[in-house]
């Protein structure tokens, strides 16, 4: 794998029956899940839950790369990582390796909204110090 970026997080996943289609491989819409739960786990093991229970995040824009596909059985590693904190977005970025192939790659922008209201929530410097080691916003 490439280069570790500052806030990296790794999620392992394999494969699974489920997963597959037609043509035998991983299905697109499958790299999406295989995203928003990479994404949701390195939020939820870096932020208290305390924090992390007061927002909900929501996807603005998917960008995905499909590079290789991957086939039933593979143990792959999700690498996400947080680029930055505006506001009440983020701009979040992904990559799905098997072993040293990579097959795909995204960026995603989510907004933050209160858990409560479901309004716009911005991310604060308690938040963003987390993932950064100081406000990034």
């Amino acid at each position: 794998m490439e280069t570790p970026h500052s806030n990296e997080h790794l999620f392992p996943i394999k494969v699974i029956a489920s997963d597959i289609d037609e043509l035998n491989h991983v299905n697109n819409i499958v790299y999406l899940r295989y995203v928003q739960e990479a994404a949701g786990n390195h939020w939820h093991t870096t932020v208290p839950e305390n924090l992390s229970v007061q927002i909900i995040w929501v996807v603005r824009r998917h960008e995905i790369d499909y590079l290789k596909p991957a086939f039933l059985g593979d143990e792959l590693t999700v690498k996400t990582w947080v680029d930055n904190f505006t506001g009440v977005t983020s701009d979040r970025h992904c990559e799905i390796w098997r072993g040293a192939e990579l097959l795909a790659r995204s960026r995603t922008i989510w907004v933050s909204l209160d858990a409560g209201t479901f309004r716009p929530k911005r991310i604060g410097e308690e938040i963003a110090g987390l993932f950064f080691g100081s406000a990034k916003e």
